[in-house]
């Protein structure tokens, strides 16, 4: 769907709520598919038209897709006022993991009232869940798989994969040993190509690539893209198989992930924007500005300590913010790249070195196109040539050292256990924007005789 379809949509969604047209309502929404129910509903401001919406909907499986589709506050207040024996009928239809973590962001006397009404082992099985932290790979598995005896030949396998794929998403065959322990995964692809006869241990990788229930969740989706598997195996302590994470849910973790990472480079969090309230927000967010203003504030005792040079030749006074754009931008850029590499993976320990020099050759190229157009800008502006090899110089080193800070800090922070996706923002653009001033005033007052 097309944004400019999509505003449409929501534009006629408010029409018939503020007419109170709920038969036509009814009608748009069950036409609709659930994701785009669910984006709908995200976009209406206010609680009581988010449940009307959600109240018009007539099949219960779509209700539940919906729901699925939902972030955790909009889920909430979705549910809150619902009988609990409602909620129970929508629930039936999601899969374990997806009740667990619905239920994980009710109130505990609303889950309480829902676990009750649900059969035995629904809710045994979604209690189970909730006790692993809701990050981690316990938090977001699903314990619809299937998994056989190595004993087990191939065509038993086929039967039974026939029975249970109506009921469940089936991605790969676990093969556990007598006491339940993963020891092995088929795909079904080699399933269909061997002798019926044959025993799954004879066929199975027993290389497999599992994860422990208390790994957190963003190591669990590098696992997946690094493998290009469309499910991974989650075991316990004794390597006993207790789920799997599929890949939507990876995708969903990779996206939150991301967005987390990139608010937090601006300080923030999505909270911020939807559920906190702003004193709140500010109370969070003003420390790591405090520490801008205070890199501000020693930029200004710099200029002080540096006067004479500026009153003697007025004409530096005019490339300072130049030069502290430029370092403050390329920090952050660079900044930007290595947090995002570490959130992702893609850079390890062992890459340090080799980020470090490559980030180092990009800023000292930079830093000569930049410093050479400022410098001859310099030159043509103001007249003395040494003002402009002055700038250009300045120029030159404050991105070159901005690159390096932007790659250290990240780095440092990491080191010391800090999140760098919001700290690295604050501390680079307050370090660079003390260096470049440092740089530009000290090489102008060493030549400031050139320059009178």
């Amino acid at each position: 769907m097309t944004d400019a379809k999509f505003d449409l949509i929501v534009e006629s969604f408010r029409k018939f709520l503020r007419r109170g047209a709920i038969t036509h309502l009814s009608n748009m929404v069950n036409k609709m598919r659930p994701a785009d129910v669910a984006q709908v509903i995200r976009h209406l401001p206010a609680v009581q038209e988010q449940r009307t919406v959600f109240e018009v909907i007539r099949d219960v499986k779509m209700k539940a897709a919906v729901l699925s589709e939902t972030e955790a506050p909009i889920m909430t207040h979705l549910l809150l006022d619902m009988p609990p024996h409602d909620v129970v009928g929508i629930l039936r239809e999601l899969a374990s993991d997806d009740v667990a973590d619905i239920l994980g962001h009710l109130p505990e006397e609303k889950a309480q009232d829902v676990l009750q009404l649900m059969k035995v082992e629904e809710s045994e099985e979604v209690e189970d869940l909730l006790q692993y932290p809701e990050e981690t790979a316990g938090g977001i598995m699903t314990t619809e798989f299937v998994a056989l005896p190595e004993e087990t030949t191939v065509k038993d396998a086929i039967a039974h994969l026939q029975e249970t794929s109506a009921k469940q998403m089936v991605f790969y065959l676990y093969v556990t040993d007598g006491d339940g322990r993963l020891v092995g995964v088929v795909s079904l692809r080699q399933l269909l190509t061997v002798h019926p006869s044959a025993p799954l241990k004879k066929i199975m990788t027993t290389d497999v690539i599992s994860v422990v229930t208390d790994v957190d969740q963003e190591e669990v989706a590098k696992l997946v893209a690094r493998y290009n598997i469309l499910a991974i195996p989650v075991v316990d302590k004794e390597n006993k198989l207790v789920g799997i994470v599929t890949v939507d849910d990876v995708v969903d973790v990779i996206r939150e992930e991301a967005t987390e990472d990139i608010l937090k480079l601006a300080g923030a969090t999505e909270a911020d924007l939807f559920q906190m309230s702003s004193l709140r927000a500010a109370r969070m967010r003003l420390p790591w500005l405090l520490t801008s203003l205070l890199g501000g504030m020693v930029s200004g005792v710099v200029l002080w300590f540096f006067r004479p040079a500026i009153k003697d030749v007025i004409a530096l006074a005019s490339f300072i913010p130049v030069i502290t754009a430029m370092g403050g931008n390329i920090g952050l850029q660079t900044s930007t790249l290595v947090v995002r590499g570490l959130a992702t993976g893609r850079i390890e320990s062992a890459d340090l070195r080799g980020v470090f020099f490559k980030e180092l050759a990009v800023g000292m190229l930079m830093g000569t196109v930049c410093g050479f157009i400022v410098g001859v800008v310099g030159h043509l502006w103001h007249g003395p040539a040494m003002l402009g090899v002055v700038v250009g110089v300045s120029m030159f080193a404050a991105i070159t050292v901005a690159a390096v800070m932007g790659t250290l800090v990240p780095l440092l922070l990491r080191r010391i256990g800090v999140d760098p996706a919001i700290s690295s923002g604050p501390f680079v653009t307050a370090s660079n924007d003390i260096t470049g001033l440092v740089i530009y005033l000290s090489l102008a007052t060493a030549l400031l005789s050139y320059l009178t």
